[in-house]
């Protein structure tokens, strides 16, 4: 950043407001998803982040660089959105002429949606288990202030001193928040990239052919399988088993797409039907464990076309 930006932006200038906080946009919309865990409110509170950083230009004094002074900007309004915002309520069972199994528990992040791999940037630290579905989940089980700790800590790496001034608190208290954080967050566990290619694989031959077996082979003894807004989760093959097999009943066939989500591999699923199309009825986000599949989530229909996937595509 140069100061003639800065004076350019602070005396209305639209174009260098926007040289001046673009480079950051793609990862403050990521950042605002991680606290959020939906991309839809994640977004909401990006445009506010952005109208609240021009509307606060007399006060940026540009002694802290541009994207810590975004970053404290974003992390309040996503703390103000967790304490505030209704969440997205939960949804009961409407899948037509399916009868679930009675699911393992009911689970409450009902809200949590999927992230296109697409709209992430491209720095590399962005692309790993920091954007995964079950660091997010984890995420929206903590307070809200531990969550903001230990994404700019740990994720972003800013320093305690810096912490502790975005959020107008003591250093001790950061520590502290973020020693209480990891010691709630779950180690994660990723799939090196051949293994994911062949799992992978056999998951959609598997799948298409609604081979249950064959499904089952690939899951961990422990899988677990959420289906947000809808809070049914079945833990355990058996659970899982018995799920898929009333997804499949009544000659139910699917024909999957490829795509990718939270640097995970995905699938929009497309339901065959009798006038030469398959019908887009939800996306499928897997987390892989080594050569298995340790959790799958359903997402509803209605994000495909953020990933570019249509409502229907010709059967094969």
């Amino acid at each position: 950043m140069t100061t003639e930006v800065l004076a350019r932006a602070r005396a209305g200038d639209g174009a260098a407001f926007r040289e001046l906080t673009e480079p950051y946009r793609r990862e403050l919309l990521v950042h605002c998803y991680r606290m959020l865990g939906s991309i839809q409110d994640a977004e909401d509170v990006l445009q506010d982040t952005l109208l609240a950083a021009w509307q606060g230009l007399s006060g940026y004094e540009g002694r802290a660089a541009p994207r810590t002074w975004l970053y404290k900007i974003a992390t309040n309004r996503c703390l103000n959105a967790r304490r505030s915002a209704a969440r997205r309520p939960a949804k009961a069972w409407d899948v037509p002429q399916v009868e679930p199994p009675e699911p393992t528990r009911l689970g409450e992040v009902v809200w949590l949606e999927p992230f296109p791999d697409t709209m992430l940037p491209e720095a590399s630290f962005e692309r790993t288990e920091s954007v995964s579905l079950p660091f997010v989940t984890a995420l929206q089980t903590l307070p809200p202030r531990q969550v903001a700790v230990l994404i700019l800590r740990d994720v972003l790496g800013f320093h305690a001193a810096e912490v502790a001034e975005m959020l107008d608190a003591s250093v001790e208290s950061v520590k502290s928040a973020l020693k209480r954080a990891r010691a709630a967050m779950p180690a994660p566990a990723p799939a090196e990239p051949p293994v994911e290619d062949a799992v992978v694989a056999r998951f959609v031959a598997a799948w298409q052919s609604a081979d249950v077996a064959a499904l089952v082979a690939l899951l961990t003894d422990d899988v677990f399988m959420s289906m947000p807004p809808i809070p049914f989760e079945y833990v355990g093959r058996d659970a899982v088993a018995r799920f898929s097999a009333a997804i499949f009943g009544a000659g139910r066939r699917f024909d999957l797409v490829p795509t990718r989500a939270n640097g995970q591999p995905a699938f929009g699923a497309y339901l065959r039907g009798t006038d030469g199309l398959s019908h887009g009825v939800g996306l499928y986000v897997l987390t892989l464990a080594g050569d298995r599949i340790s959790a799958l989530t359903r997402f509803e229909n209605g994000v495909l076309p953020r990933f570019g996937l249509p409502r229907s595509i010709p059967t094969p």
